[in-house]
């Protein structure tokens, strides 16, 4: 019987343990050890966007989780607290907080966190919060990227929260109501118009500019206006096929403020003119080519060797490196202006399971049109060769082109002859 209960307790004990030990705010963000400031922000935008309570009404865990991650956050995002949390593992850090923060730790309001990241006051629309006008921003992006798919980042002035003063405009937190409009951010003036008849106008307030606040000492960073620009870095994902003009939207990542949600970041995406050192470091024939929706356009230059005898092969080098090859057998001639289609070689068709189990991507074609270049000049024994040949064949199946065009004879008129040009 006591082995029994000996057992039971080494059991319970155990259990406790593993629980404790996979409890991680690493995991509760997805992210390892080696995340970067960078991907921690990140990881609590997403994660805080999608377990937000406003958005997630019949859930009660989304609070929960919420909660969490923002705990999470708060306890990476610093240096030093970072820095206890992986010398003193979560449950011995969750005590530290408790013994330092008089039990109930050091935790902020996590409403009042997601509006330090995306303005108004912590919640979505849905309490009745004003929302900012969303922005749109149109990036450059390589056909080649368009190909292959591709991540990368764009950086663009953005108007976000201070971080000296958290939004509050002052450099020692406090913030009196304004004496004027009396907190209100407006106030009643009176015009007269004649002895005896006036006008009420209601205006806003010119002492706090609308707010119903007024700043006695103000922060330094913002000079009080409680947001500042910087430049904010936006990582895009381009997938294979994606269409020139695709537009992705980051939810409450436009223009940040206190006194209204973040709308959204509409990021444009446009096909840019090729640039050898930057967007064709393989020095492939690709990055020349022209789209037209799932299609791909290409122009190759024939001699009038080439053209007439045949007899020659070309190696395109593709988008992604590979090689597609064009050509013709001796005798087969090509016609200039001739248009080629070589099927299944054009942009990939964009979907969105991608190249999976699933679904097989399927391509475009790649139009090749032929332009033969003659010579400009020929030496005398060439050209007396030339003529040779075509006189020969010339009374053998020549074709009159006049005669066959239907076009009438020319009319010589007496005295006004002239040799034909």
């Amino acid at each position: 019987m006591l082995l029994a209960r000996t057992a039971l307790l080494l059991l319970f004990a155990f259990g406790q343990c593993v629980l404790g030990a996979s409890k991680s705010y690493y995991n509760v963000l997805g992210l390892d050890k080696q995340a970067t400031d960078k991907q921690i922000k990140s990881a609590y935008r997403q994660l805080s966007k999608k377990y937000h309570p406003d958005k997630n009404p019949n859930d009660p865990s989304a609070k929960d989780k919420f909660v969490e991650v923002s705990e999470a956050y708060e306890a990476l995002i610093d240096e030093k607290s970072r820095q206890d949390y992986d010398r003193y593992g979560h449950e011995a850090y969750l005590q530290r907080q408790q013994q330092q923060g008089g039990g109930g730790g050091q935790h902020h309001d996590p409403f009042d966190l997601f509006s330090r990241f995306f303005g108004g006051g912590g919640h979505f629309g849905s309490q009745g919060q004003r929302r900012g006008q969303s922005i749109e921003i149109k990036v450059g992006i390589a056909l080649r990227d368009f190909y292959v798919g591709r991540t990368t980042e764009f950086q663009w002035d953005k108007q976000q929260i201070c971080e000296e003063c958290a939004g509050t405009g002052s450099a020692d937190g406090h913030v009196e109501t304004c004496h004027t409009c009396q907190g209100h951010g407006i106030r009643i003036v009176k015009h007269q118009l004649a002895p005896g008849m006036y006008q009420q106008v209601q205006m806003q307030c010119d002492a706090c500019g609308g707010r119903g606040k007024t700043i006695k000492h103000k922060c330094p960073a913002c000079g009080g206006a409680r947001v500042v620009r910087k430049p904010a870095t936006v990582s895009v994902t381009i997938q294979r096929g994606m269409a020139d003009g695709t537009k992705i939207a980051y939810e409450n990542e436009a223009d940040a403020s206190p006194d209204y949600v973040a709308g959204d970041l509409i990021v444009t995406l446009v096909e840019k003119d090729p640039d050898l050192d930057t967007d064709n470091p393989d020095r492939v024939d690709g990055t020349f080519f022209r789209r037209k929706n799932d299609d791909l356009f290409w122009r190759e230059v024939l001699s009038l060797r080439e053209a007439w005898m045949g007899d020659w092969s070309r190696n395109l080098t593709h988008l992604d490196g590979h090689v597609v090859r064009l050509g013709r057998p001796r005798g087969q001639v090509v016609q200039p202006g001739h248009v080629e289609t070589v099927p299944g070689e054009g942009m990939p068709k964009w979907h969105e399971d991608g190249d999976d189990v699933y679904h097989k991507t399927e391509f475009g074609n790649l139009f090749v049109e032929y332009v033969v270049v003659l010579p400009d000049q020929m030496d005398r024994g060439m050209e007396k060769d030339f003529h040779s040949v075509f006189q020969k064949w010339r009374g053998k199946v020549g074709v009159d082109l006049h005669k066959d065009s239907g076009r009438p004879d020319p009319v010589s008129h007496a005295g006004h002859d002239h040799e034909e040009l």
